[in-house]
């Protein structure tokens, strides 16, 4: 079975608006997203900040992999889907809402804030900007989330659902996400397109290529290498460092708070950006349970 090939990227982190720094150390004291500054101001009024940033990193990503110009799509958007991973995404709105009902009952609800109570507001939101008719489904369930949403995007691929899957791993940092992790939240995230391999080419090149058979691991556990490789040429992303072979390199993406639903998106993202670099072989991405191999683009599967 071919693989599926990542043909966009995108990432938005405080100090980091390219893949590339992913690689780089993390600036202190880095301005803060500005969706706006992208995307311009128009639709983002009464949005939250989670969808914001989601709607920014999808369109990013969609301009990277060639489906966006100038704001309009290139290809039939009944052939691509969206999906999220976010865990803390809402969870502001929520908590305001329930707030408002307990000291003024449902009367006191705005009609423009409700509709960013819903769990599947950042995916709905974003079918709905850019005209994405295909799947369109949410994740949050921790740490895995976000390489599950890449493997589910996968899935539809190679199901023959669709051609492209739009993925958008978003947490947002407000008083009540730091309550409930105890912590600063990266206010931020990542996205890629994943793309059918026939629809790759001078347009679309493949930046990294998601093997088949990903799988959910145990944890503590590494995936193996896929044959081909040599030992030592696989890069390990994961949120177990004990648990790293030796000998194997390691990315740090913990300098802009809790990732949470966004991690696993952002570990892929920072795989492509070291296959661009130079980095060969393999890149596994480990969190929570779930686990994600990625090869170079030039790879034979």
């Amino acid at each position: 079975m071919n693989p599926v090939a990542m043909t966009g990227l995108s990432v938005a982190l405080p100090g980091v608006d390219r893949p590339r720094g992913l690689l780089e150390p993390v600036a202190p004291d880095a301005a803060p997203v500005d969706p706006a500054a992208l995307i311009g101001k128009k639709g983002l009024r009464y949005k939250d900040r989670a969808t914001r940033i989601g709607l920014h990193l999808a369109f990013a990503a969609l301009t990277d992999a060639g489906l966006l110009d100038d704001g309009r799509l290139r290809a039939p958007g009944d052939r691509i889907g969206v999906v999220v991973s976010s865990n803390l995404g809402n969870a502001d709105t929520v908590c305001r809402a329930v707030e408002t009902i307990a000291k003024e009952t449902t009367s006191g609800l705005s009609p423009m804030d409700t509709p960013n109570a819903s769990s599947n507001i950042i995916a709905s939101e974003t079918a709905i900007r850019f005209g994405l008719r295909g799947p369109n489904l949410t994740v949050c369930n921790g740490a895995g989330s976000g390489l599950d949403a890449v493997r589910w995007a996968g899935l539809m691929i190679r199901s023959g659902r669709v051609d492209h899957m739009v993925v958008v791993g978003v947490e947002p940092d407000n008083p009540v996400t730091r309550r409930l992790v105890g912590g600063p939240v990266a206010d931020g995230g990542a996205a890629l397109v994943l793309s059918r391999s026939g629809e790759t080419g001078p347009a679309r090149p493949a930046k990294a290529l998601l093997a088949a058979g990903t799988r959910t691991v145990r944890s503590g556990t590494a995936p193996r290498s896929p044959a081909g490789t040599t030992p030592g040429s696989a890069l390990r992303l994961t949120d177990e460092p004990d648990h790293v072979p030796p000998g194997e390199p390691t990315l740090d993406l913990t300098g802009w708070g809790e990732l949470s639903g966004a991690l696993g998106v952002v570990q892929c993202v920072a795989a492509a950006a070291w296959f661009a670099a130079g980095g060969a072989g393999t890149a596994h991405a480990v969190a929570g349970g779930a686990g994600v191999t990625l090869l170079a683009p030039g790879h034979a599967s």
